[in-house]
C-alpha cells in the first residue's frame, strides 16, 4: 500500500484555515527586516540617536520572544482561535501607531508593542498547525510555514526599498508599517470566519508570572547597557545593569528549578538533555548571526555610502532568492539527508558571511558595488534557507516526545532572544568603531566601510560557532510528525 493510499485526508477548511495562518506569519516576520532598509530615513526624519536604530530592531524581537511561552500556554487554556485574533489585532494596531510616530520615542514603544503582539499571535500558528493536520501531513503544512519564514524574512528589504523609492523618505518609511493594515484587516476577517473554535485546556496548572518577570527584567537589564553604552560612552551605570541582568537570569534559573514540579515557565528538566542544551545555543547564535546582516548592509549603503533605500533592498535580493530557493527544498532534502541539510546550510551562511567580511576589509569604498556581495549573499542566502525551516525540528528531537511541545517554545524564545541581542552587539560594534578622521565628509564612505567590516567579522564568527554546533544535534529525525520549524 501507498503513502498515499493510507494518507488520511485532509478538510478544505483546514487549508483554507492554513493560508490564514500564514498571512499572519508573514506579517510577523517580514517586519523583523523590512524596517531595516527604513532606518536611515528614519534617523533623519525623526532625528533619532544610533541607539535608536537599534531598538527598533532589538526592542520588537525582545519583545517577541518575552511573549511566545505565556502566550501559547494561554491559548492551551482559552483556544488558539481567539488569541491569534487578539494577537494580530494588535499587531495591526500597532502597526499604524509605528507609522504615526512623531519623534523615536514613540517609534520604540510602538515597535515593542507591535512585537509583543506579534508573540502573541505566532505561537497559535504552529499549535492550530498541529491540531489541523494529522501526523502524515503535517510535514506537508509545516514545509508550507518553512517557506513562509524564508521568503518573508527575505523580501523584507526589497519590499521597504520599493515602497521608501515610490512614495519619498518621509512617507515611504511610515508606509513600511503600514503595509500591514490591508493585509492585517483581510487576515481578521477570515480569522474570525474560518478558524476553527475551542479551547484545548491541556494544562490546569497556574501561570508562571514570577518566571516570566524574572526572564524579561533579565533581558531587558542585559540588552539596555548593550544597545545605550556605546553611544554614551560606556558610563558605570551600564555596567552594573549588566551584572544586574546575569543575577536576574541566574535567579530565574533558581526559580524554575524551584517550581520544576509546578508548571514552570521553561522545565530545567529539558536541560538534562546536553544535546538540547547544544541546540537552544544553536539557535540563539545563528539568529544573532542572521538577523544583523541586514542591520549592518542597510547602514552601510545608506548612511555610508549615500545610496537609496531601493538600492540598498537590491543589495539583499540575492540572499532573498537563495533563501526561497533553499526553504522550498529544506523540507525533501532533510527526509533524504538529514542533519547533513543543517551542517550544508550553516557551513554555506560561514563561507557566504566570511566572504562579504573579505570583500568589506580589500574593497575600497569608491569601488563597491552591489555585484561585490552578489555571489557571497547569495550562497548565505541558500544557506539560510535549509536552515531556518527544519532546524526547530531537529533541535526538539533531542529530547522526548512529551516534552516536545515545551522545547519548541523555549526555542523559539532563543531565536527571538539571539535576534535581539545580535543586534544589540552588532549596533555596537558598528557605531563604536565609527570614526571619521577630522569630521571630513569625504571621509565618511571609508569610515563607514571599515566599521562594517567589523561588525560584519563579528556575524561572520557566530555563523562559524552555529556551523560546529550543529554536530550536537541528532542525525535524522521524521519531520512528518515532529514539532514545526520556528520563526
Amino acid at each position: 500500500m501507498t503513502d498515499d493510499q493510507v494518507r488520511p485526508t485532509v478538510p478544505r477548511s483546514a487549508w483554507n484555515a492554513l493560508v490564514v495562518l500564514m498571512a499572519g506569519m508573514f506579517m510577523a516576520l517580514l517586519d523583523t527586516t523590512i524596517v531595516n532598509v527604513a532606518l536611515p530615513t528614519i534617523q533623519v526624519s525623526l532625528d533619532a540617536s544610533e541607539a535608536t536604530l537599534s531598538w527598533i530592531i532589538s526592542g520588537y524581537a525582545l519583545a517577541f520572544g518575552i511573549a511566545l511561552i505565556p502566550a501559547g500556554r494561554i491559548g492551551d487554556r482559552v483556544g488558539h482561535k481567539w488569541v491569534f485574533f487578539t494577537g494580530l489585532l494588535l499587531f495591526t494596531v500597532a502597526s499604524v501607531f509605528c507609522g504615526l510616530a512623531s519623534n523615536s520615542a514613540h517609534l520604540v514603544v510602538a515597535r515593542v508593542a507591535q512585537g509583543l503582539a506579534g508573540g502573541i499571535f505566532v505561537p497559535a500558528v504552529t499549535a492550530m498547525i498541529q491540531l489541523l493536520f494529522p501526523p502524515q501531513v503535517r510535514g506537508k503544512a509545516f514545509a508550507i510555514l518553512g517557506s513562509v519564514i524564508g521568503v518573508s524574512t527575505a523580501l523584507g528589504p526589497i519590499l521597504g526599498g520599493l515602497i521608501i523609492e515610490a512614495f519619498g523618505d518621509e512617507s515611504g518609511w511610515r508606509l513600511v508599517f503600514w503595509v500591514n493594515i490591508p493585509i492585517g484587516i483581510v487576515a481578521l476577517i477570515a480569522a474570525a470566519r474560518i478558524l476553527p473554535s475551542g479551547a484545548e485546556a491541556r494544562s490546569q496548572h497556574g501561570y508562571d508570572v514570577v518566571g516570566l518577570l524574572l526572564l524579561t527584567a533579565g533581558l531587558i537589564a542585559l540588552l539596555v547597557p548593550l544597545i545605550e553604552g556605546q553611544d554614551q560612552g560606556w558610563p558605570t551605570w551600564t555596567f552594573v545593569t549588566l551584572a544586574a541582568g546575569i543575577l536576574l537570569l541566574v535567579a530565574f534559573g533558581w526559580w524554575e528549578k524551584r517550581i520544576e514540579d509546578d508548571n514552570p515557565m521553561v522545565p530545567p528538566h529539558l536541560f538534562s538533555h546536553p544535546a538540547f542544551t547544544g541546540g537552544t545555543i544553536l539557535a540563539l547564535v545563528y539568529f544573532a548571526a542572521f538577523t544583523s546582516i541586514f542591520f549592518t548592509i542597510a547602514l552601510l549603503w545608506q548612511a555610508g555610502l549615500g545610496h537609496t533605500a531601493l538600492e540598498s533592498g537590491i543589495v539583499a535580493v540575492p540572499f532573498a532568492l537563495g533563501s526561497i530557493l533553499g526553504a522550498s527544498q529544506s523540507n525533501r532534502l532533510s527526509l533524504r539527508l538529514g542533519r547533513t541539510v543543517l551542517i550544508v546550510g550553516t557551513g554555506m551562511v560561514a563561507v557566504g558571511l566570511t566572504w562579504v567580511w573579505l570583500v568589506l576589509r580589500v574593497q575600497p569604498a569608491a569601488d563597491l558595488t552591489h555585484w561585490d556581495f552578489l555571489v557571497p549573499l547569495l550562497i548565505a542566502g541558500i544557506g539560510s534557507g535549509l536552515f531556518i525551516a527544519p532546524n526547530a525540528q531537529f533541535i526538539v528531537a533531542t529530547v522526548d516526545r512529551s516534552e516536545a511541545g515545551a522545547a519548541s517554545g523555549v526555542i523559539s524564545v532563543m531565536q527571538r532572544v539571539g535576534a535581539a541581542i545580535g543586534i544589540a552587539v552588532i549596533g555596537s560594534v558598528l557605531f563604536g568603531t565609527l570614526h571619521v578622521a577630522g569630521k571630513d565628509p569625504a571621509q565618511i564612505p571609508q569610515a563607514f566601510v571599515d566599521s562594517a567590516a567589523h561588525a560584519m567579522a563579528v556575524s561572520a564568527v557566530l555563523s562559524v560557532v552555529s556551523f560546529a554546533l550543529v554536530f550536537v544535534l541528532p542525525k535524522k529525525v521524521d519531520p512528518r510528525g515532529g514539532p514545526p520549524p520556528t520563526e
